[in-house]
């Protein structure tokens, strides 16, 4: 008898088999009937990479689609979650200029307080007159800046090749967002219907009264997450999804993919970067549904198609590169992230002191109106939106610990976003350009009837570039 056939090592084989029990001989298995889940953030990664690496990526998932199945959790964390990932890429880069001179001014003036330093000590101690003059000569700021403006101009040219390399802008996700239909047309019509409200929030409590405070996986570490308490269990509702599919039969294996690898998925297992799936998993998943369970990272996942389903396709080094980097890139984003600011919840929200008065001003307004609409309470979806442009927009460079802004003061779109939004033509001829396709929103319609035409325009243009897509 082996050992794997021990009573002893067959009753907690998640823990002591590797794999969690599966065998690593069973792995082609998994590729070849498995129910494959992909997380959340394997599906929002696809508004992370270039164009050519995203093509790869779709081609290498349709290997595998026919046996895709999209919980709803995740279905609707990505389809919330795609702009937030557009828009703070499309800020990133943006602000990478500005970003590359803020370094380079500081390091101009840490060579000019060095010369500096070593002037005052030829002065104390030698009374070098000679030498002094010697530095100044040779450092001085216009040295320092001429030796530091070839590198300034490769920087910038690099960020400018990153930003262009990029074709998904903010705007897309609102008119046409060429990355949705191809993720529809893996899943099909595999998708799970809307858990029921008793349902979540029986799961709700047991997360947060039981499973969490025992520190059960996944999703204890979201415990104590900024936001409402559903946003510190969406972890275990997916799983809770998991679960219930994988009970229909027929579903003998689950394949899931996640780039996730915070320690409510994985244990430490030598305090040195030495991790595995939490056994539990596995032992949860047999227990409740008899199906086994594999967790796969996306890399090792992309590897394995190319292994057992498409061996002629091929994915290059640079391809595995920018399918990690662009999974570090969302796994980044969505640790501490304080929640979006949103048209759902923008009117309960108040900004930071002084941070609307800061956007008012990087735009160039001047009315008294349009000011007390930036400091009024009765104004928050303005505020936040003034606050949300101006960063996108590059007129001024935002704090790090400012929350995102998704909202839009206008879209274009065949829909109509919400009753209450009026048709571009409410809008004054002339001075709107996309009377005919577009909507615009109540509270900024109000705004535009009110303002002067000092301010008027310019909130009109800053509505209008929002909308434009940008190179």
């Amino acid at each position: 008898m082996g050992q794997a056939d021990l009573p002893l090592v067959e009753q907690f084989r998640s823990w002591i088999l590797p794999g969690g029990g599966a065998g690593a001989d069973d792995r082609r298995a998994f590729f070849e009937d498995a129910l494959v889940v992909l997380d959340t953030n394997v599906l929002l990664s696809l508004y992370e990479y270039n164009p050519a690496v995203r093509n790869q990526v779709l081609s290498a998932l349709a290997q595998i689609s026919k046996r895709l199945w999209l919980p709803y959790q995740v279905g609707q964390e990505f389809v919330r979650g795609r702009r937030r990932v557009i828009i703070e890429r499309s800020k990133e880069l943006g602000d990478a200029p500005v970003i590359i001179d803020r370094h380079l001014q500081q390091a101009s003036k840490a060579v000019l307080d060095a010369s500096a330093h070593v002037k005052r000590l030829l002065g104390k101690y030698a009374n070098d007159d000679a030498a002094q003059s010697s530095l100044d000569e040779a450092i001085n700021q216009a040295t320092v800046k001429e030796l530091l403006a070839e590198w300034q101009e490769v920087l910038k040219k690099h960020a400018k090749q990153l930003k262009s390399g990029h074709d998904l802008l903010p705007a897309a996700v609102e008119s046409d967002d060429p990355v949705l239909p191809e993720v529809a047309a893996l899943f099909e019509d595999r998708l799970a219907p809307p858990t029921d409200y008793p349902v979540v929030h029986r799961r709700l409590e047991e997360a947060l009264t039981f499973r969490f405070p025992n520190e059960i996986p996944p999703g204890f570490a979201d415990a104590g997450k900024k936001g409402k308490p559903l946003d510190q269990v969406g972890d275990y509702l997916v799983w809770a999804e998991i679960l219930d599919k994988a009970a229909d039969p027929g579903v003998k294996r689950v394949l899931l993919v996640s780039a996730d690898s915070k320690k409510d998925w994985y244990e430490d297992l030598d305090g040195r970067g030495g991790k595995r799936p939490w056994p539990q998993l596995f032992e949860e998943m047999r227990q409740r549904t008899g199906a086994e369970l594999r967790i796969e990272q996306p890399g090792q996942f992309f590897q394995g198609i190319e292994e057992f389903l498409a061996p002629s396709m091929e994915l290059t080094t640079a391809t595995y590169d920018e399918i990690d980097r662009a999974f570090e890139a969302v796994a980044q984003r969505s640790v501490g992230t304080a929640p979006a600011v949103t048209d759902d919840n923008a009117h309960v929200v108040t900004p930071p002191d002084g941070l609307a008065l800061e956007a008012y001003r990087a735009a160039d307004l001047t009315t008294r109106t349009v000011r007390q609409f930036a400091q009024s309470e009765r104004h928050r979806h303005f505020q936040w939106w003034l606050i949300g442009v101006t960063a996108e927009l590059g007129h001024r460079v935002p704090a790090d610990d400012e929350p995102l802004v998704e909202l839009f003061a206008a879209v274009r779109s065949e829909v109509r976003p919400a009753p209450e939004w009026y048709p571009g033509t409410v809008l004054a001829q002339g001075e709107w350009p996309y009377r005919s396709d577009s909507w615009v929103a109540p509270w900024f319609v109000q705004l535009v009837r009110e303002a002067g035409e000092t301010d008027r325009r310019p909130l009109q243009r800053l509505a209008a570039r929002q909308m434009q897509p940008r190179a």
